[in-house]
């Protein structure tokens, strides 16, 4: 794809370096869990297929924008791709897949709890999910292509009422990601500080999407101009996950399905 919004951070972007690799972490941290059939649900650009492809028997990719699923299924001719406005799942069996990973999607789920229950509805007896999504505490303005974010509780509270087990965990950051996020927060600040009605969170989401992008994007080239090396030189190996939900700057939840 040609232009690339904020919201899918892409891995040709320097500005966006440091988000590209914090999405990236989600998949290298999967890797552990992954095994037979596996789907995921909001595959994007493909930032995944080459790091979980490997490790599954075989492997389905969902995406709601057909240029991507278009550009996937050329780039992948072997690799299954389908284009999917979920939930629920229409098409898709009880019991068929081992594995389901979606990361970065729920938030903009509306009916959340009905995406779970197909989620789980579709896994086999000893079969898991793994999902991602930011942690609202490290939320430094109102996204508006997302329905909602998440505290830690709020998350296992809802997962723990659909699957049989959940572990919470979180994809954290080293002292280098800290300090660019605080970067982040002050810049952001800067550019809220004219929000004196507190728009934001006052006007539908459809209004505020295109001055999000600009300034978004604004912001995350002012960033890198200002810290230079700093942005390039941050790896998934500076996003470590850890066990406390609370100290991700996303959560990251493997939900269980029990055996019968």
């Amino acid at each position: 794809m040609a232009t690339y919004t904020t919201e899918i951070a892409s891995d040709k972007l320097i500005s966006d370096n440091p988000i590209h690799q914090r999405l990236l972490k989600a998949y290298l941290a999967a890797k552990p869990w992954i095994q037979g059939d596996l789907l995921e649900i909001g595959c994007g650009e493909g930032r995944g297929v080459d790091e979980l492809l490997p490790l599954a028997k075989s492997y389905l990719g969902l995406d709601k924008i057909g240029e991507v699923i278009s550009m996937l299924q050329d780039k992948y001719p072997g690799v299954s791709f389908r284009q999917a406005v979920i939930p629920p799942f229409v098409g898709f069996k009880e019991e068929s897949f081992d594995t389901i990973v979606s990361f970065q999607v729920i938030e903009h789920i509306e009916n959340d709890r009905l995406f779970l229950e197909e989620i789980y509805r579709m896994l086999r007896p000893g079969g898991k999910a793994i999902i991602s999504t930011p942690n609202i505490a490290h939320t430094l303005s109102r996204n508006p292509w997302h329905v909602r974010e998440y505290l830690p509780h709020e998350l296992t509270l809802l997962t723990s009422g659909i699957f049989d087990r959940v572990e919470p965990k979180g994809i954290g950051g080293n002292q280098k990601v800290w300090e660019y996020h605080e970067a982040n927060r002050l810049s952001v600040q800067k550019i809220m500080r004219f929000d004196v009605l507190d728009l934001q969170h006052r006007l539908p989401a459809w209004i505020l999407r295109m001055p999000y992008e600009i300034l978004n994007r604004i912001n995350r080239n002012r960033l890198h101009q200002q810290r230079g090396e700093s942005v390039i030189r941050i790896s998934h190996g500076d996003y470590p996950l850890v066990e406390n939900p609370e100290k991700g700057l996303d959560l990251f939840y493997i939900l269980w399905k029990d055996e019968k």
